[in-house]
């Protein structure tokens, strides 16, 4: 049964951080750990949540792992706030038929990147089009298209703004690629009232450039959306002095995140301040170094990040 729709209203604007999937020291999903983080994450000021995506470690989850993460999500939230389902394959009809699932369950959006698979498989633009028109037929929330490198796949700006003009709900982009700034300053200018969300991603290392250039959202990684927040909110304002101190501020944690820790760094944080009790990671992928993890919380110490001390 789909569970009760978020009130928030579109267009959806904000911190919309990805939430990470809990795993227990075995490897096997701990679906309580997963409703605490939630609800962490909600606490800690994010206006939405993007579930199964990269940074949820969405490529080590089983078909049916991802149907129960979805679930669990999507019922706990309960409308509190809009969350985004990441629902990415190669394939048109299995991308359409996980889109239409999370819409039926109550998903706001989706979130989707170019159909890749490996170092060489990718289609041409003209198999780019049809793919996404076999998934904006297939459902009527709004799409976000990711704009990532993972993909290896160029997505010009000519291309981004043609899909808009082209299908009425893809109306979301996600700029991660170098450049991004730029970038977004290129596709709100070609597609024009048809962008409806310019984003910025890779947890947040450019997000002052990219607020400059027009961004609206910001998907960043789970552990800081109250630092994240403390950006936004001033610069949303019209006090970019406030935002450009709350940037360099934040900037070395956001920094370490990136540069050194990945997708672990979250939970790493929530398991520290007692939000989650495993930082386990599914393998083949590997634990922090220690001295690593011990970086990482000097530096979220620092900044009073509300991770370290939501479960205590």
């Amino acid at each position: 049964m789909p569970v009760t729709t978020s009130k928030a209203q579109r267009p959806y604007r904000g911190v919309f951080p990805v939430a990470p999937t809990i795993f227990d020291e075995r490897g096997e999903l701990d679906l309580e750990g997963q409703r605490r983080c939630i609800d962490f994450m909600i606490d800690a000021g994010s206006h939405g949540i993007c579930i199964l995506a990269n940074f949820s470690e969405q490529f080590v989850l089983t078909d049916a792992e991802r149907e129960t993460v979805m679930h669990t999500v999507l019922e706990h939230v309960a409308g509190r706030v809009p969350v985004i389902v990441t629902t990415t394959h190669f394939s048109s009809a299995v991308c359409a038929a996980r889109s239409k699932h999370a819409e039926a369950a109550g998903a706001a959006m989706v979130m989707v990147m170019p159909p890749y698979h490996g170092a060489t498989f990718r289609v041409p633009e003209k198999g780019i089009v049809e793919f996404f028109k076999v998934l904006s037929g297939a459902i009527n929330i709004p799409i976000m298209i990711q704009d990532a490198p993972v993909a290896g796949t160029p997505l010009s700006v000519e291309l981004l703004a043609r899909l808009s003009r082209e299908f009425s709900n893809i109306r979301y982009f996600k700029i991660e690629v170098p450049g991004a700034a730029s970038k977004l300053r290129s596709l709100i200018e070609a597609g024009g009232k048809d962008i409806e969300g310019p984003w910025d991603g890779e947890e947040a290392i450019t997000l002052l450039a990219d607020l400059d250039a027009g961004a609206t959202g910001a998907m960043t990684g789970g552990g800081y959306p109250d630092g994240i927040r403390q950006i936004i909110d001033p610069y949303f304002a019209g006090d970019r002095e406030k935002a450009k101190a709350a940037y360099e501020r934040w900037l070395p944690l956001i920094n370490y995140e990136n540069r050194q820790c990945g997708l672990i760094a979250c939970k790493v944080m929530m398991q520290a301040g007692g939000v989650i009790k495993s930082e386990a990671v599914r393998h083949p992928l590997q634990p922090l170094h220690p001295a690593t993890r011990a970086g990482l919380l000097e530096l979220a110490k620092e900044r009073d990040a509300l991770a370290l001390r939501w479960g205590k």
